[in-house]
């Protein structure tokens, strides 16, 4: 199912971050701190991204915008992805060891149809469409992406979820060979994540396979990646192997690792200020300008659930935003 964006949470073209800034997330991190114990002495930049083969049978979906797109440079050579190092460079210039075939995803618990799956099997069930959204990261930067995938909800419904069934689990692929950061304790490996089954039938949840027309880069989470706009970046799992249906709330990496500082839900929420900076506003990275420009920018007000809250707000009706975060 698609639907166009209201115009209150439409993002102009002019605002979509450009796709070169966005592939790391602990420079930036290592950059702030080296910057406020006054010891910037230079700021490199990552290494050439991997890019993909271009994705045909693609539809446009009616989630566009206006605002200015991230580069596709900037948004495969700027991540966080863990398993290949902490530092924001690290997945550009590592996660070339991944193989993504042959490559299959397990899916359990509260179903009638579960089973291992191939991901050319779960490809040939699904149409492609494309859609730009904003993302925001927890750690107050944001991009601009145009991703390629399908509905997450039209995935699940295959497997004949159970009323049982209250959560989704998802869990990314452990293989400390391929994934050089896995052979540290960095955190609890596998990385899991998880959604509330009213969270991941929205028509929002997006499972992505590529990017900006392309295959999806290993550094971005290939061969499949969950993408949840209103969340912040971290709830958008990669390289997903196992989809486990439950009756109770599951356990999820970050919020294991540091529960005072990531919750389970993780909406974007500019009025709850993570322990140790503000999420009042953003740097967004888009745009022809450096990724160091970008970084030092005037920052942008935080809009509630990512500007989406028309969409999903219903969700958490009745909820403590401040205590549920």
């Amino acid at each position: 199912m698609a639907f166009r964006i209201r115009p209150g949470s439409e993002i102009p073209d002019s605002q979509v971050t450009p796709q070169a800034i966005y592939a790391g997330r602990r420079r930036f991190l290592r950059f702030t701190a080296a910057a406020a114990a006054g010891g910037i002495a230079g700021f490199g930049g990552a290494q050439a991204s991997q890019t993909g083969t271009k994705l045909s049978g693609v539809s446009k979906s009616s989630f566009t915008t206006e605002e200015e797109l991230t580069t596709f440079n900037d948004a495969t050579s700027y991540n966080n992805f863990y398993e290949f190092g902490t530092d924001k460079k690290d997945p550009a210039e590592h996660a070339h060891t991944l193989k993504t075939r042959p490559w299959t995803v397990v899916v359990e618990g509260q179903v009638d149809k579960p089973g291992r799956f191939d991901i050319d099997e779960i490809l040939g069930w699904m149409s492609l469409e494309e859609r730009t959204y904003r993302f925001r990261c927890v750690e107050a930067w944001s991009m601009i992406i145009p991703w390629v995938g399908f509905p997450l909800a039209d995935l699940l419904k295959r497997f004949e979820p159970r009323a049982s069934a209250k959560y989704v689990e998802f869990e990314t692929l452990l293989d400390p060979e391929q994934m050089r950061g896995q052979r540290y304790p960095i955190l609890d490996w596998p990385y899991r994540e998880g959604l509330r089954m009213d969270e991941a039938m929205n028509p929002l949840t997006l499972i992505a396979v590529g990017m900006y027309g392309e295959t999806l880069p290993n550094q971005n989470g290939a061969p499949l990646r969950l993408v949840v706009p209103w969340k912040y970046g971290f709830k958008s799992i990669k390289s997903i192997v196992r989809m486990n249906f439950r009756e109770s709330q599951p356990r999820t990496t970050w919020n294991d690792s540091a529960p005072r500082e990531y919750g389970f839900f993780s909406n974007v929420n500019p009025d709850r200020p993570h322990p140790r900076w503000s999420q009042a506003k953003e740097r967004r990275i888009a745009g022809e300008r450096s990724l160091l420009e970008s970084l030092f920018a005037n920052r942008i007000p935080t809009l509630p659930f990512n500007g989406y809250g028309e969409q999903v707000a219903g969700l958490y009706s009745g909820m403590d935003l401040q205590k549920f975060f």
